[in-house]
């Protein structure tokens, strides 16, 4: 008699969503930090910083550099619970920049029995509450130290950007090739992630 053979399992599929220009139709970072710290406070921060910002636009510094100077500036000593509160009130007040089509992406792969990713630069602040209530199953993004009840003006892990971005990819789910993976993304912050994907989208949602 023939023994049956066995049936290769399904791959699990995966999509994974940038956020900020993919999902949203602008930054939402800076927006927040003048909803968390008034424009007064953030400009006096920025103003210093305007020739290193200019050169990261045109590519001649390193962008996870200056951010990092952004948010030891901003941040440092800052107490928790000052600065938490504004988290979901960014989150709902930012719900009407996000992209129609990508939101139908999201419905899509949810309907398909996708594991929804979102892997993003921005804080975890206000992405937390987002994320959940778009249906996305994980969060990767960048995370702020601290040091008792106060901020310690570092991002903990690093920026969740670039190579990044594959690194907790693989932190979450291991072995990437074995997996299929939809990728979304908007800008040279998302290569590395659209590399490894089978199914890469450039600027999918945009017009």
């Amino acid at each position: 008699m023939t023994q049956p053979q066995p049936q290769p399992q399904p791959q699990t599929s995966v999509a994974a969503f940038d956020f900020d220009g993919t999902i949203s139709t602008r930054d939402t970072f800076l927006p927040f930090l003048f909803r968390a710290f008034g424009w007064v406070r953030v400009l006096s921060v920025l103003l210093p910083l305007a020739g290193e910002g200019l050169r990261v636009l045109r590519g001649r510094a390193s962008r996870d550099a200056f951010k990092a100077r952004l948010i030891a500036r901003l941040f440092t000593g800052v107490p928790v619970s000052a600065i938490t509160p504004h988290g979901p009130r960014h989150a709902e007040a930012i719900r009407r920049w996000l992209r129609p089509r990508a939101l139908a992406r999201i419905e899509w792969h949810r309907a398909q029995g996708h594991r929804l990713v979102m892997v993003s630069a921005s804080l975890e602040l206000y992405l937390r509450d987002l994320a959940a209530d778009l249906g996305f199953q994980d969060l990767l993004c960048t995370q702020l130290g601290q040091e008792g009840a106060c901020f310690d003006g570092r991002m903990a892990g690093g920026n969740c950007r670039g190579a990044e971005k594959v690194k907790r990819l693989e932190t979450l789910l291991g072995d990437l090739s074995q997996l299929e993976i939809h990728a979304y993304g908007d800008s040279d912050g998302d290569r590395e992630m659209l590399e490894i994907a089978q199914h890469p989208f450039y600027r999918p949602f945009r017009d």
